[in-house]
């Protein structure tokens, strides 16, 4: 395929990027290859919390701002064949005129600002389940996500690579797969932490440790019904529970003590008789 002036090369259609992408994955997933694409399902690149907030990052910093939006087209067409997220480094194959490699390289967050960012979060977080699903205080949100300081990388925390013959850093493919990054983050919060190098059961952690003792409470007991009995015990509680049903709804009336027979001297008092003479005469 020529080259046009300056280097660039033909335009290539949707169509025929899409094309070009699913044969690519096609062949990947015979040789035994593990791809993973980015799959974006109506308008929206991300659609919760993680995944919002590590776009409305990128969005910030002016150093994006003029290749961000190309990027956004590619990823929604599926142009991002394959990403691949692990500690420090995201790989991934982007369809253009030809396919192209991203490299991009994130450094770990400092010692200092985790350490910062879980003294800052103690207390405010109750569980790991709220953390990976973002449904957290107002506070903590912003200061998980604050700019240079939180846990999302700034520019200079990024080293940006692409095969294409743009000379430019952030070319669209980049941008696509940092789009498509903040899509996965959708599925797989996790993956911010593993990028960042750091584990966010330490902010669960530091977060039950900053609460006093006596503000814990005491641990409720579960009461034990039937089958947790069975399960406890190892019985068959099936016939009892079965058979007793119905019967155990109403309890039983107390049956009233049985009166005490009269003596046969009482009845013939009584009746003004002799008492009967049990001696044969």
């Amino acid at each position: 395929m020529a080259y046009y002036d300056y280097g660039w090369k033909p335009y290539v259609t949707v169509a025929e990027r899409r094309g070009k992408a699913m044969r690519e994955m096609e062949k990947r997933r015979k040789k035994g290859e593990s791809v993973s694409p980015v799959v974006i399902e109506g308008r929206l690149i991300a659609k919760t919390f993680w995944g919002k907030a590590w776009g409305e990052n990128l969005e910030r910093y002016s150093d994006y701002a003029n290749r961000l939006p190309r990027g956004r087209t590619y990823v929604r067409n599926g142009s991002v064949v394959d990403l691949q997220i692990t500690p420090g480094a995201i790989r991934a194959l982007v369809s253009g005129s030809e396919l192209y490699q991203v490299a991009l390289t994130v450094a770990p967050v400092a010692k200092a600002r985790w350490r910062s960012i879980c003294n800052d979060c103690a207390g405010s977080i109750d569980s790991l389940v709220e953390l990976l699903q973002g449904r957290l205080s107002k506070a903590v949100m912003e200061r998980i996500c604050r700019q240079k300081s939180g846990l999302f990388p700034s520019p200079e925390e990024i080293r940006l690579l692409c095969t294409c013959p743009d000379w430019a850093d952030m070319c669209k493919h980049v941008a696509a797969v940092l789009y498509g990054v903040g899509a996965r983050f959708d599925h797989q919060p996790e993956l911010l932490f593993r990028l960042r190098g750091v584990d966010e059961k330490e902010l669960i952690v530091k977060a039950v440790k900053s609460i006093p003792l006596a503000r814990r409470g005491p641990v409720k007991a579960k009461v034990l019904g039937g089958e947790d009995l069975g399960d406890l015990f190892g019985l068959d509680m099936a016939k009892s529970t079965s058979s007793g049903a119905g019967k155990a709804d109403k309890p039983k009336r107390a049956k009233a003590p049985a009166k005490k027979a009269k003596s046969p001297k009482r009845v013939a008092r009584k009746l003004g008789q002799k008492r009967p003479d049990h001696k044969s005469k």
